[in-house]
């Protein structure tokens, strides 16, 4: 029997017109999850291109997952090394073409659209298995080491999207995304605590006679502790922002937007005289708009006016 070419057309566009909005779903729902767990999604996404907001939303979704996988709940530490597992199986199947669900059939779109390397998202996922197993840092190298999989990989992610895969670019990517997550680990010293989480190296620690069970105050040394971190991530957020000079203007600005943020922090820790047990210092939405605005209208800023 031969078979009707006008039917196989229409069964075809039919299938397309399905698959396209299975694929636009699954985007909202990316959207949806970035936007309403990402504090400052909402406020930098509009310095990005329309064209990319989707794709990012996508990779945020992804990690926050992961991240609610090996934080969240009251799941024993096994379990969320074995939910961490299926997540990377689903990753690995999802660059394979096959997803489990709306992320991972946004995120392989994403994937494939722009030739992300999955080492990105397997680093991701290495770094919540630390987090799952946490052990304190020897060394600032060691913290670096942690940073490169748990800050760095979505720096480079970003890059990849506006089409820069060069090293150097990546190198100055990496020194504002460690800056950051060192900035946000010294702002929520008090609250990793309570976790029994000390990211502070240890040699750290002993070159200024904090013991970790001393923490929970801030007497002179730990003022002194906090002092010298606060520069350390202030030098690599500084020493970063050269790649604004580096990429077009839409990335130029988000650059700006999170290497500011990020100084702002600090500053925040530092006018409460670095004593973070006291009270979480954290910047208000207003000022959180106030950075956004500065960022979107392009202002130059020498790297004095930002320290």
């Amino acid at each position: 029997m031969l078979s009707d070419p006008q039917a196989e057309i229409g069964t075809a566009v039919d299938k397309a017109a399905r698959a396209a909005h299975d694929l636009d779903s699954a985007y909202r729902d990316c959207w949806d999850i970035a936007t309403t767990h990402y504090e400052n999604f909402t406020v930098g996404s509009w310095l990005l291109p329309r064209r990319l907001r989707r794709h990012i939303a996508a990779i945020y979704a992804f990690a926050r997952a992961a991240d609610d996988i090996a934080d969240e709940g009251q799941a024993s530490a096994e379990e969320r090394l074995q939910h961490l597992a299926a997540w990377e199986e689903a990753l690995e199947d999802c660059y394979r073409g096959r997803a489990l669900n709306s992320i991972f059939l946004a995120l392989g779109d994403t994937a494939a659209t722009f030739d992300l390397p999955i080492e990105c998202f397997r680093d991701l996922l290495d770094a919540f298995r630390r987090d799952v197993e946490f052990k304190p840092f020897l060394t600032f190298d060691d913290l670096l080491s942690y940073c490169r999989c748990s800050a760095d990989p979505v720096g480079r992610l970003i890059l990849y999207l506006f089409g820069y895969r060069d090293e150097e670019r990546q190198r100055l990517s990496d020194k504002i995304c460690t800056g950051l997550q060192l900035a946000n680990f010294w702002q929520d010293v008090a609250v990793d605590a309570a976790k029994r989480r000390v990211y502070f190296p240890l040699e750290d620690l002993v070159r200024f006679d904090c013991p970790p069970e001393s923490l929970g105050h801030a007497d002179a040394k730990h003022r002194q502790l906090m002092a010298f971190e606060v520069e350390r991530a202030r030098a690599l957020l500084l020493g970063g922002l050269r790649l604004r000079e580096l990429v077009e203007r839409r990335l130029a600005r988000e650059v700006f937007l999170f290497a500011s943020g990020g100084l702002a922090i600090l500053r925040k820790i530092e006018s409460v005289d670095y004593d973070v047990f006291a009270r979480r210092p954290v910047l208000t939405r207003w000022e959180k708009i106030a950075l956004a605005l500065r960022a979107g209208a392009g202002l130059p800023a020498s790297t004095e006016d930002l320290r």
